[in-house]
């Protein structure tokens, strides 16, 4: 057996002294970005529950009668905040576009045929109650923005009231 002098062996004890205290530096700096990454993870989380008291909708409809959602998710009793952008260049008066909202179970054919008789409304029919919201009409270049409270759970049909623009331009609107 090789002997191993008193320097050497402090020397030693010094090496994994210092190993020990390092691994054991470098432990607690692990556990200390687990710390900052949880606490950040909670300010994200409380972040994204402010910011889920309001959704903010884009809603852009074109020259060719067509939205580009055919569906929008939102939370029951959020604030909705919808912009709708006419995308395209022709008039209101011949490419006019908006959205309606509706209550569930509305029939969707009859609506339209009533919007058709309410030119001088922008399509809006004056004594329907089955309107939950609504933007006002719109031509290219346009836009209008409308703030409401989402309804109950449920899937509602929202659509182009303009004559003729409801069998292209309309999607589910669905309260989650």
């Amino acid at each position: 057996m090789k002997k191993i002098s008193l320097k050497s062996s402090l020397l030693l004890l010094a090496l994994g002294s210092s190993m020990f205290f390092a691994c054991n530096n470098d432990q607690k700096t692990e556990s200390n970005n687990d710390t900052v990454a949880v606490e950040e993870e909670v300010a994200d989380d409380t972040a994204a529950a402010t910011n889920q008291d309001k959704a903010e909708i884009t809603l852009n409809g074109s020259d060719a009668m067509q939205f580009d959602k055919s569906e929008i998710k939102v939370a029951a009793g959020q604030t909705v905040v919808l912009t709708l952008h006419h995308t395209g260049k022709l008039p209101v008066e011949s490419m006019g576009h908006n959205f309606v909202l509706l209550k569930q179970g509305t029939d969707v054919e009859d609506f339209a045929t009533k919007a058709m008789a309410a030119k001088d409304n922008g399509y809006i029919p004056t004594d329907d109650s089955n309107i939950i919201a609504h933007t006002k009409l719109i031509g290219g270049g346009e836009s209008d923005t409308i703030t409401f409270t989402a309804p109950e759970k449920g899937t509602y049909d929202f659509l182009c009231s303009f004559p003729g623009h409801h069998a292209m331009m309309k999607g589910k609107f669905i309260v989650e």
